[in-house]
């Protein structure tokens, strides 16, 4: 529906002319009646003229959209729910496997350390015997670089206090002895089985071939052993075991640095002070 609207200015249309047939006593002729629009309100505004002001009900502009698009739109939905629906289980059910993993490892590991207490071993320095370093006879060129042979016969004193655990060394270790960062000889550790609350003293014999002492490490290790005081590093990596029952475990690495300090580099060196760190790589 809509209605023209004409500005102020210009006059409304006359509305058509309509005859009256009925005559007035006084005149015998017909009298004519001319219809006119009410004026426009002063308070609205008026539009220019040649435009057309269109009124539409309210229950019509907030309309709901057609019924064909009401149910495209709810089958794309139904859809796209159908297709997250499985990942969505999926995933519940992945998070849920490994929260009751974490669960079910933490209650046995739990129970593993109430059960069976385990303790770390330790690990000693007992005794070392060094030859094949004679820097006596090369003092007099001081200036100058010297190749030396060391070996070392350490005696390691390894104590396990566990009761219910064993512990199998390995092949494959690595033992070492350094003085200044610098590697003057390597060896191994013996392969056995140490039992249950058990204290077993072995020897290793670890030996170096061409090692070069520069100037600078080789006045350093002279200005040591004068004193008396010579710093050294033995380090042992060693692959073990773990046995609980008749159960073992996957192979788990023994890390050992120990910083000794010895009056001598002769065969009867005397251990002056010993201090040693150990350590487990699970994995």
């Amino acid at each position: 529906m809509a209605d023209r609207v004409h500005p102020r200015d210009s006059p409304p249309p006359q509305a058509p002319v309509t005859v009256n047939d009925e005559t007035s006593s006084e005149s015998s002729e017909p009298m004519l009646t001319l219809a006119t629009r009410p004026n426009p309100s002063p308070d609205k505004p008026v539009p220019p003229p040649g435009t057309y002001v269109i009124h539409i009900p309210k229950d019509q502009v907030y309309r709901v959209p057609p019924p064909e698009n009401a149910d495209r739109y709810h089958a794309l939905t139904r859809k796209s729910k159908t297709r997250r629906r499985p990942c969505c289980c999926c995933l519940c059910w992945f998070l849920g496997v490994l929260a009751f993993i974490v669960v079910l490892v933490a209650v046995s590991a739990a129970i593993f350390y109430l059960v069976v207490k385990p303790r770390s071993p330790n690990y000693s320095i007992d005794a070392v015997s060094i030859s094949g370093v004679n820097l006596t006879a090369a003092a007099a060129a001081s200036s100058a670089s010297v190749t030396v042979s060391p070996e070392f016969d350490v005696t390691v004193r390894a104590e396990n206090p566990n009761k219910k655990i064993g512990i199998y060394y390995e092949p494959k270790s690595s033992v070492g002895i350094y003085y200044d960062d610098v590697s003057l000889c390597n060896g191994a550790v013996p392969s056995f089985y140490q039992p249950s609350n058990n204290v077993t003293v072995f020897k290793t014999a670890l030996k170096g071939s061409g090692v070069v002492l520069t100037s600078t490490v080789k006045n350093s290790l002279l200005q040591a052993q004068s004193q008396g005081k010579v710093p050294l590093l033995l380090t042992v990596r060693a692959p073990v075991k773990i046995k609980v029952g008749s159960v073992k475990s996957w192979t788990i690495t023994v890390k050992v640095d120990c910083d000794i300090t010895v009056d001598s580099l002769t065969t009867n060196a005397k251990i002056l002070s010993k201090d040693c760190h150990y350590g487990v790589k699970i994995w």
